[in-house]
This record gives structure tokens, C-alpha cells and sequence, in this order.
């Protein structure tokens, strides 16, 4: 495509071996000076999955996903995405090579437009692909009909939209989603999840942190348990909604209900 830039190093999520895990964290070890964050995590996502990452407060969600989007270098183990080593690699070259981020809090542009916000989410286009665009505005129709105003005018639930929407911009293999219903009332927080899985449908793999468990794991495929920095469970999203320990830790019931 003419409106597109060439990355010619990058890896093609759809051209590496069956079986092989699009993303890869291998005993990854994360620290904040003094304080371990992550203890040496292990985490797959595969191809066209959507993988729930849970866990309580400070357990390490954001902490692995600004890891993997690079905006936090380990300081032992490995990231792979697709099958290629990402140490070394700054964030915006994550994003070209097919990561997109929507982050903890939103954090749109308040003083830019709706299509500006959106527009920046293409920034590594020579221009704003159209059918991007038009693909976003599908996804969520308020966006088209706030294009005009600012980000800090928009609701709440308009703004988690936009956040979503603008790194859809970058046409990402993987998007990885920070608490997408923070804040938001239970029926906007049903749109967000149904627009969720309509993007895995279309072809983005999916890796969501969610306090929300039980909506997540209605939604995933397979999910992860962090506890202070580490993996304690990992398995179908099937099994661990019908787990009395994550039902009892995550779903406000007690092991006998």
C-alpha cells in the first residue's frame, strides 16, 4: 500500500511456524529499583486468541503489559513476538512491528479532536489509511459522531472508545487492552466487551488485563492469575471461571458457593 510505511524487519504474525506462540514472555524479570514487580513470568498468546491476565492490585498486569510494549525493559528473561527477541527494541518500533497499546487510564490527547487523537494512532503512515479509519468508525459509532470535539469533552465510556480505537490506528497483529471498563457504568461496559470481541473476530489477537473477571473470562480463551509478580494459574477461561479459587479471590463468592 502507497499510504503505508515499509518495515521490512519486521516479523509477519502470520508467517511463522504452527504451533508457535505469536507472544512469548520467558521468565521475565522486571524490577523498580529495589522492588521486584515481576519474579520471573511465563506467558503465551497465540495467534487470534483472546488471553485474560488477572490478578488484584499491584499484582503486575500494567507492569507486563508496558514490558512487552516496551516502555519497561526487563532485567532478566525474554519477550518474543513472533518468534523474534524484542530486548533492545524502543516502543515506538514495537508499535511498526505490529503492538498496539491501549493503556491504563486512557490517556487520549484532551485538547485534540476526536480525528486528531485517531490520527495519531496511525503516526508511522506516511497518511492516515482511509479504510482504518472507516473500520474504527464501524467499530464505534459515537467516535464518528464526536469526530469533531475535543478528547476532554468526551464521556467516559467515549474516551475508553477512543483509547481503543486510536491503537487500532496502527493496525495491530496484537493490541494489548489495560482495564477497559475502569470506571465505566455495567452498560457501557458491555458495549466495550462486545466491540472487544468483535475485533478478535476481525483478525487482532488480544491480550486483556481486566479487574472484571468474570467478564473476561467469559470472553477469553484461555487466562493467567498474577500474584505478586507471579504466575500462580494458568489455564482455559472455562476452567478458571468455574475455579473456587479464583471465584472466591475474583468473583466476591466463597469457596462453598
Amino acid at each position: 500500500m502507497s499510504d503505508q510505511a515499509t518495515i521490512d524487519s519486521a516479523p509477519r504474525a502470520d508467517a511463522f511456524g504452527e504451533g508457535m506462540p505469536l507472544l512469548e514472555l520467558r521468565s521475565v524479570e522486571v524490577a523498580y529499583g529495589g522492588i521486584v514487580a515481576l519474579k520471573g513470568i511465563d506467558l503465551q498468546v497465540r495467534q487470534g486468541e483472546i488471553v485474560a491476565l488477572l490478578g488484584a492490585n499491584g499484582a503486575g498486569k500494567t507492569t507486563t503489559l508496558r514490558t512487552i510494549s516496551g516502555l519497561l525493559s526487563p532485567r532478566s528473561g525474554e519477550v518474543l513476538y513472533a518468534g523474534e527477541a524484542l530486548a533492545g527494541v524502543p516502543a515506538h518500533r514495537i508499535v511498526q512491528l505490529g503492538i498496539g497499546h491501549s493503556p491504563e487510564g486512557r490517556r487520549i490527547f484532551s485538547r485534540m479532536t476526536v480525528l486528531e487523537n485517531l490520527q495519531m494512532g496511525a503516526y508511522r503512515f506516511k497518511g492516515v489509511p482511509q479504510k482504518d479509519l472507516d473500520q474504527v468508525f464501524e467499530l464505534f459509532p459515537r467516535l464518528h459522531e464526536r469526530r469533531s470535539q475535543l478528547g476532554g469533552n468526551l464521556s467516559g465510556g467515549e474516551q475508553q472508545m477512543l483509547a481503543i480505537g486510536r491503537a487500532m490506528m496502527g493496525q495491530p497483529s496484537l493490541l494489548l487492552l489495560d482495564e477497559p471498563s475502569m470506571g465505566l457504568a455495567p452498560l457501557i461496559v458491555a458495549q466495550i466487551f462486545e466491540i472487544i470481541e468483535r475485533i478478535n473476530a476481525l483478525g487482532t489477537t488480544i491480550l486483556l488485563v481486566e479487574q472484571n473477571a468474570a467478564q473476561a473470562l467469559k470472553l477469553a480463551h484461555r487466562g493467567y492469575v498474577l500474584e505478586t509478580g507471579e504466575v500462580v494459574m494458568s489455564a482455559p477461561a472455562a476452567e478458571l471461571l468455574n475455579d473456587p479459587r479464583v471465584r472466591e479471590a475474583y468473583l466476591g463468592e466463597t469457596a462453598e458457593g
